[in-house]
């Protein structure tokens, strides 16, 4: 099949994306197909359109994350012309060329149901959720709703915009301050004193008009993934040095992982449960991630799913599904099949 593998976009997770789009072109090539890899957000501006650009395909040297993200002011002045604000020249005549597109952006360039729609509206086969899917994982306050409304444990949280009057004696410590739409912990900070946490509200807001602050809740990270109606053995994630951040999710050694999980089975089963439960209520399909914290008494809180999980040398699913006997290869091949079915 011939194949576009989209990465990059204008998001602070665009270094992760390209190397999970590495790894997926080169695994896709390897089982016969003409898989190339496409930036979103620069596109293909040199392009004529006849040329048959799958049939040059070639395997990529591997792509390293760098410790600290992207320079999106940087990279918005570079780009001379565009499709529009976050497509660039081209990718939708390719991608309208394609048996598929193979969806490995991250962030809300690619997960916050925007481009899915968008490829909808072309009749553009894509892997992964759909757009309400997305819309209702990326929104962080949606998502906790839904949970709310479910029975689901989630942490409770406080969703705050920029120019909102906020008192800072009102907000709970410790607690946790994230940007609403934001993804791989980037603009998260964990406050306990309430000296930080002018710090901490600053930095989220310089990523996004809302964000959250929710209360802290102390446990072990768990994530646990989901392949079409399978819940996967949950895996443990366990930071060499302070949280799973940006840095310790995609440095090698930077944090350990354990597949599976060294949990009772009576949690095993039910973190899995809940994760189903989750991928369901928020109308995901094909693959997806869910996160949790374990709590010492053994109570499960969900944090957040993600429709696009990553696809790195240290990301979580491909762990996961090489427990119970998926290489990275059939993985991917999994994903493109369950995706064409939908």
């Amino acid at each position: 099949m011939k194949i576009v593998v989209l990465a990059g976009g204008l998001s602070p997770e665009r270094d992760v994306s390209f190397s999970s789009g590495t790894m997926a072109a080169n695994a896709l090539l390897s089982l016969g197909h003409q898989a190339i890899l496409v930036d979103l957000f620069f596109g293909l501006p040199d392009w004529d359109g006849k040329t048959d650009l799958f049939a040059g395909a070639e395997k990529l040297p591997p792509y390293r994350v760098s410790e600290s993200e992207p320079d999106l002011d940087s990279l918005r002045l570079s780009r001379k012309e565009g499709f529009n604000d976050y497509i660039g020249l081209n990718v939708p005549e390719l991608c309208e060329q394609a048996d598929i597109v193979y969806m490995a952006l991250h962030g809300d360039c690619g997960e916050n149901g925007k481009l899915q729609a968008f490829f909808d509206e072309r009749g553009i086969r894509y892997t992964g959720s759909g757009a309400e899917g997305c819309r209702n994982a990326m929104d962080k306050w949606i998502s906790k709703q839904l949970f709310l409304q479910a029975g689901i444990k989630t942490p409770r949280g406080t969703l705050l915009h920029a120019g909102d009057a906020i008192d800072p004696e009102s907000l709970p410590l410790p607690c946790v301050v994230k940007p609403c739409n934001g993804g791989s912990s980037i603009g998260v900070s964990i406050v306990k004193e309430r000296r930080d946490l002018y710090d901490a509200l600053k930095l989220a807001f310089s990523m996004e008009r809302s964000i959250l602050v929710e209360e802290y809740v102390k446990g072990r990270e768990l994530s646990c993934g989901v392949l079409g109606d399978i819940a996967l053995p949950p895996i443990e994630i366990i930071p060499l040095h302070g949280f799973y951040d940006y840095r310790n999710k995609y440095q090698a050694g930077a944090a350990r992982e354990v597949t599976p999980a060294e949990i009772s089975p009576e949690a095993t089963e039910r973190i899995q449960s809940i994760a189903l439960a989750v991928f369901r209520l928020l109308g995901l399909s094909v693959y997806g991630r869910v996160d949790f914290l374990l709590t010492e008494s053994g109570d499960a809180y969900c944090l957040e799913a993600n429709t696009l999980p990553g696809m790195t040398p240290t990301s979580l699913l491909p762990q996961e599904a090489a427990v119970v006997g998926y290489s990275y290869e059939q993985l991917c091949d999994t994903i493109i099949s369950m995706s064409l079915d939908k």
